[in-house]
């Protein structure tokens, strides 16, 4: 089975009425234990790993409780979460660098925490965190699988860096990944997403940012179609690393979004990530509806080797 990183703490914040609630993950959490899963800690990451993405500035606020905006309220508790949220990321891009596809199932989700701001439910950039992670490693613990951009199997020659490659399924644009990597020739990220629809960005595609937004009521034959161009993307990229953004608020009763696709979509979604041959980790972001933990368990049921 793929390893599932969670941890219970995260369960210990709440703001009521707010879509992102306690309930999404812990439901998913016992879901997944019913199911046979195992079920990892995480530690929380270092300030240094938040630093390496965000400015201090984010990190000072979130650290304080500072009014960030309706959508992504603070406390004084939540740079701890945030940390441990981002821990998780963390473990299960090291899980993957060791040829063990892994899952964080963890709150608060990231991806539309831009560098010089949170936003969107997101305090910190849980995925850009995990690769920017990877990327900082010395090159000898990227020794250990086959990589692309070389010329064989193991370290990088003549100082070339490894390639990640972010695909974020999410249902809304994660603009937060975009701003923070836009530009980096080593990594590639690719958004699908419904347009319209928050934030509003991802219409165009820029510099290493690839984005297909795709109409309101597209099903899951629509859905594949488009992922099917997004992974041929991804191999074009030739990258060492896969990165998803794993948002669930693509499902056909997600109270937020308004797209088609049925519980057994994710299994087909993850087939298609999992037929890339490539090391890969998963980490949470949306997914509001009540069937979210029968969503979660078709996708990383099917990421496993």
């Amino acid at each position: 089975m793929i390893k599932v990183i969670s941890s219970k703490k995260c369960w210990q914040y709440n703001f009521s009425g707010h879509p992102e609630s306690t309930e999404r993950v812990k439901a998913t959490y016992e879901f997944l234990l019913k199911h046979g899963y195992e079920i990892s800690e995480p530690s929380p990451c270092k300030e240094k790993d938040i630093l390496a993405v965000h400015s201090l500035s984010v990190v000072e606020n979130v650290k304080s409780g500072g009014f960030i905006d309706g959508d992504t309220p603070n406390n004084k508790n939540m740079y701890e979460f945030a940390l441990l949220s981002a821990g998780a990321a963390i473990g299960a891009a090291e899980s993957a660098l060791k040829g063990k596809p892994a899952f964080s199932l963890m709150r608060p989700p990231g991806h539309h925490a831009f560098k010089n701001h949170s936003g969107g439910f997101c305090y910190f950039n849980n995925i850009a965190i995990a690769v920017q992670h990877l990327l900082m490693l010395p090159l000898l613990k990227w020794g250990g699988i086959p990589m692309n951009n070389t010329s064989g199997f193991g370290i990088p020659t003549d100082g070339i860096n490894p390639r990640i490659a972010i695909l974020d399924i999410d249902c809304h644009h994660g603009n937060g990944t975009q701003d923070i990597f836009l530009g980096d020739e080593n990594v590639l990220f690719i958004s699908i997403h419904q347009s319209p629809l928050y934030p509003g960005s991802g219409l165009k595609s820029e510099k290493n940012c690839i984005n297909f937004p795709i109409r309101p009521g597209s099903d899951e034959t629509a859905y594949l179609e488009v992922l099917t161009k997004a992974i041929d993307e991804i191999m074009k990229y030739k990258p060492d690393l896969l990165a998803v953004s794993a948002g669930f608020d693509t499902y056909e009763d997600d109270p937020l979004t308004n797209l088609g696709l049925a519980k057994s979509s994710y299994g087909k979604i993850a087939e298609k990530i999992k037929e890339t041959g490539l090391p890969r980790f998963a980490v949470l972001e949306g997914g509001y509806s009540s069937s979210l933990p029968e969503c979660v368990l078709n996708f990383v049921s099917c990421l496993k080797i």
